[in-house]
């Protein structure tokens, strides 16, 4: 294999894209419930909080509904916020902010600001976690206007798609199978991004048109 790309997990590619994200832009930092010292809910925040300390990592009370307003609140300000569900389950606590405010404020305001914070949402079934933890809520995001919503499907996809919502000046939603977190691929090293809203084609013909995301494309 080429020098230049290696084989990661999903989980250790969202890890190398924060890691890049923080290192050209001081603006960026992380956000979520038990992030920090534990290195979150699937481990793919890991040591991150050892290399960028506690005021870039920051670990959040429980409160969804709180946590998901400081990002939008420090977005709206300039900074470039990653906030961590651990559970995207739990978005359903967070809505007044993601559907009320994150994705209306650009509009309501004659899009005078920006809120360019992303979201990541550990999301679907498979690890028995139960009914409570294993949904998949992409579709309720989907169809709010003024919210990019994606879902990676390979190691390649996690970092580079990643990296492609801390740039954009939009609220980005980033929902990643639970199942995928071990799944490894090759990765390029350094930066690079994957165009949001543009389809990926896996396989080409002529007579039927597939399309998937997520897992799904595993699948």
């Amino acid at each position: 294999m080429d020098a230049m790309v290696r084989e990661l997990s999903y989980a250790q590619a969202i890890q190398e894209a924060m890691a890049i994200a923080m290192d050209m832009d001081e603006r960026v930092f992380l956000m979520g419930e038990d992030i920090g010292v534990y290195g979150g809910a699937f481990q793919v925040t890991g040591d991150l909080v050892e290399r960028y300390g506690a005021d870039r990592v920051i670990d959040t009370p429980i409160s969804e509904l709180g946590g998901a307003g400081v990002a939008v609140g420090a977005a709206l300000t300039g900074m470039r916020p990653i906030f961590e569900f651990q559970f995207s389950d739990f978005a359903t606590l967070a809505m007044e902010q993601i559907v009320n405010q994150a994705a209306k404020m650009r509009f309501m305001l004659g899009g005078e600001v920006s809120v360019p914070v992303v979201m990541r949402f550990p999301a679907g079934s498979g690890t028995g976690a139960a009914a409570q933890h294993s949904q998949s809520l992409e579709a309720w995001l989907g169809h709010v206007p003024g919210l990019k919503v994606i879902q990676p499907a390979t190691p390649y996809d996690a970092k580079g798609m990643l990296l492609a919502a801390v740039a954009d000046p939009d609220p980005v939603m980033i929902f990643e199978h639970k199942v995928l977190y071990k799944m490894k691929g090759p990765v390029p090293e350094g930066y690079y991004t994957v165009p949001i809203g543009k389809a990926d084609i896996r396989r080409e013909g002529r007579d039927l048109t597939i399309v998937a995301t997520s897992i799904m494309v595993q699948k």
